[in-house]
């Protein structure tokens, strides 16, 4: 038999039986869904990670303090001033940040306040949506102006016309000279919710001292990140007097190796998933697999009478292994459909958007007909060796 009459047999079988076959298909249905799903809100999770690391810049290099440094605020504004003039560093940044309450009028919100100098923009990649940002003098003489994220301004109520207006960053007065060009972020470092302003007036009013948190750093077009690096981790072990026995009291994060163990871990996640939720795929399996074993029981007489007309063995076969097959795809299809609308409602509702992988799809439709392959050979067997006198007394 051709394989277009054994599929429209299956098919005309299909329909006589619509209820049990859609139940059957269930299980195939669930497991697929389950799987696209899983896998496609890994995807959407990576892509998100990989877009909000890139936006904090690909070439840049963050620096902080670590064991006794933590605690001692081991680097300082010289530190930063030194590291610029290492090779391969375009642009420097130190930042001392600290949780404040800002108000302007009546409207009030708690926020994350930044003192850093005029190159934070550039190392940060932020772009300034309206105003200017943090300019040399300006920090050098502490002034009190301040930069706004977007959502800061969002939660006060300032726009555009705005600039120049007062508020009050821990009940001390600034003036809003600039708003930035929002990134796109959400919970507790939302980028967008921050205000910077001169690292001198954090240190002054806020935190004391002359140390920072944190040193941002931008390397040129073409430098090698390790070298720069290794160059910069030299630099501040011989800054800080540390013997060779001596742990860093520092650590250099690179953000190229940050991007790569966020998606390879968020990679690592989906597979997990995806191989969690395929257990459902066996399930349903078996599922056709017990089916089919009944079909085949009642349809002995049915086997005997073709056998006795002519059929083979292998006719058999192939009747019943394309059955179990037709199931397990039709399931599979369904089950990709309901995973792709699964994937691209959470998508949504956590803002990544839907991440469409062809790859996916492939594998869930051949993951598909190997369950309908694996599952539906016994069965298949089983008519196919059954004895024509045999299946013909059967009642």
């Amino acid at each position: 038999m051709s394989i277009i009459e054994l599929l429209r047999l299956a098919l005309s079988r299909l329909r006589t039986s619509r209820l049990r076959a859609a139940l059957t298909m269930l299980g195939v249905i669930i497991g697929v869904a389950s799987v696209v799903a899983l896998v496609g809100v890994g995807q959407g999770t990576t892509a998100n990670i990989t877009s909000r690391l890139n936006a904090l810049g690909t070439n840049l290099l963050t620096i902080s303090p670590t064991g006794k440094g933590a605690s001692d605020g081991t680097l300082t504004l010289d530190d930063s001033e030194a590291i610029a003039k290492v090779d391969g560093v375009a642009a420097v940044a130190p930042e001392v940040s600290t949780s404040q309450t800002v108000t302007r009028g009546t409207t009030s919100t708690d926020t994350t306040v930044v003192g850093t100098t005029a190159a934070y923009a550039s190392v940060r990649a932020f772009d300034v949506w309206q105003g200017t940002f943090l300019t040399t003098p300006a920090v050098d003489l502490g002034l009190r102006v301040a930069v706004l994220g977007a959502t800061t301004a969002d939660n006060l109520g300032i726009t555009a016309q705005d600039l120049g207006a007062e508020i009050r960053v821990g009940g001390i007065p600034y003036q809003v000279i600039g708003i930035l060009q929002p990134k796109g972020g959400s919970g507790f470092q939302d980028p967008d919710d921050q205000v910077v302003v001169p690292v001198g007036s954090v240190q002054k009013y806020f935190v004391g001292g002359d140390s920072v948190r944190t040193i941002g750093v931008s390397t040129t077009d073409g430098a090698s990140q390790d070298t720069v690096t290794a160059d910069i981790t030299a630099l501040l072990r011989n800054r800080h007097e540390l013997a060779p026995s001596d742990d860093d009291d520092f650590n250099v994060f690179n953000q190229t190796q940050l991007l790569a163990a966020a998606t390879s871990i968020a990679g690592t996640l989906a597979l997990l998933l995806g191989g969690i939720a395929s257990i459902s795929l066996v399930v349903g399996g078996i599922g056709i697999m017990n089916i089919m074993l009944v079909s085949v029981r009642e349809r002995t007489r049915e086997i005997g009478i073709r056998k006795a007309v002519g059929a083979r063995g292998r006719d058999i076969l192939a009747q019943f292994l394309v059955e179990a097959l037709t199931l397990s795809l039709l399931g599979g299809l369904i089950g990709i459909a309901v995973g792709l609308l699964v994937s691209a409602g959470i998508g949504r509702l956590a803002g990544w958007g839907f991440t469409l992988s062809p790859t996916t799809i492939g594998v869930a439709v051949l993951f598909s007909l190997i369950v309908g392959v694996v599952f539906g050979v016994w069965p298949a067997r089983q008519a196919a060796r059954l004895d024509p006198i045999t299946a013909l007394r059967y009642e």
